[in-house]
């Protein structure tokens, strides 16, 4: 059960009482309850991953997303994670690899992600078991300031692919961004469009990515979780890797942002997660996104810049009046 605290009333994030969260746990899949004949889809298993793993049969799985502990001393709701040394998390993470290695397709993609002390392990660990194709950086914006360093506020994802036939929408993935030197030829823009909200470039997406935020009090997606992804950050691999009807792995799903968002881009999921009060969270979530598909900075098919709301809320405005998309 989480710990009760007062919240101011705008404070949007989503909590559990000892009622709730004994009706979303109803609705997880126990481990101890997993047959290995029976293929699942569309949940969460409470459970541990490499015993969960073992169960399950089949490769099933067209994407991977993996959001590991990183190699800190940290606790996760009623667990701790104990930082080890690099000998000690390698083997870790060879461990959960080889754990969900058997569940992938032949087709399916890899993401990662890690600090940048973690990347240091992963990365190279990564080339013994599928073809490393990039890292992305992100920037998270978020972090405390440092007096003897530079203040940490990046991440990495590694991306890799089981083979070299994998799946890669580029389209599905473009950014807008504002137009700062609008350049044109005979008084047409060049390569960027004149909208109601403003001057946009839609550029495909590089392996920076400085246009997220981490979820905090005000967004609805936030929950107490200290190591929570955002769900644009997951609807960029899930849309640039996976088409609709494909189905997502992730063995360490935490309050479930891989699956709520898989669910929003009509894709199957399917997490594995050991704490009772994350695997409540997500099915919390999960049932949430029944009524609201929105993705904060994903809108009407495209991803925006940071502090760009406003434009966001005109061209939602512009598409309600003209159904066709601007291109």
């Amino acid at each position: 059960m989480q710990a009760d605290r007062r919240r101011s009333p705008r404070n949007k994030t989503i909590t559990l009482t000892p009622e709730e969260e004994g009706m979303y746990l109803a609705q997880c899949l126990r481990q101890e309850d997993l047959l290995p004949s029976q293929t699942y889809q569309d949940a969460i298993v409470l459970g541990d991953c490499f015993s969960v793993m073992e169960t399950l049969t089949g490769r099933f799985a067209d994407l991977l997303i993996v959001d590991p502990p990183y190699n800190l001393d940290k606790t996760f709701g009623s667990s701790k994670f104990n930082k080890m040394d690099s000998a000690g998390y390698e083997a870790f993470t060879r461990r959960w690899i080889e754990a969900v290695l058997p569940a992938l397709k032949e087709t399916a993609s890899i993401y990662i992600c890690c600090d940048w002390k973690s990347s240091l392990i992963i990365g190279p660990v990564l080339r013994d078991y599928f073809l490393l194709r990039n890292r992305i950086t992100w920037q998270r914006e978020k972090g405390r300031g440092a007096i003897n360093n530079w203040k940490n506020s990046l991440e990495d994802i590694w991306f890799a692919t089981m083979s070299g036939q994998y799946t890669f929408h580029a389209e599905a993935v473009k950014q807008r961004r504002s137009v700062i030197a609008p350049y044109r030829i005979e008084g047409k823009p060049k390569d960027w469009q004149e909208t109601e909200s403003g001057r946009f470039r839609d550029t495909y997406s590089s392996n920076f990515w400085d246009d997220l935020s981490v979820p905090y009090w005000s967004m609805p997606e936030n929950t107490d979780h200290p190591a929570q992804k955002p769900e644009k950050l997951m609807a960029k691999l899930i849309l640039a890797s996976t088409s609709e009807g494909d189905l997502i792995l992730d063995p360490f799903a935490g309050v479930g942002s891989s699956l709520v968002t898989a669910k929003k881009l009509k894709r199957h999921y399917l997490g594995v997660e050991k704490e009772p009060s994350y695997c409540a969270l997500a099915a919390k979530r999960l049932a949430l996104a029944e009524n609201d598909v929105s993705i904060q900075g994903y809108t009407d098919g495209i991803f925006w810049e940071r502090n760009t709301l406003a434009a966001q809320k005109k061209m939602m405005k512009s598409s309600a009046r003209n159904p066709k998309k601007i291109n």
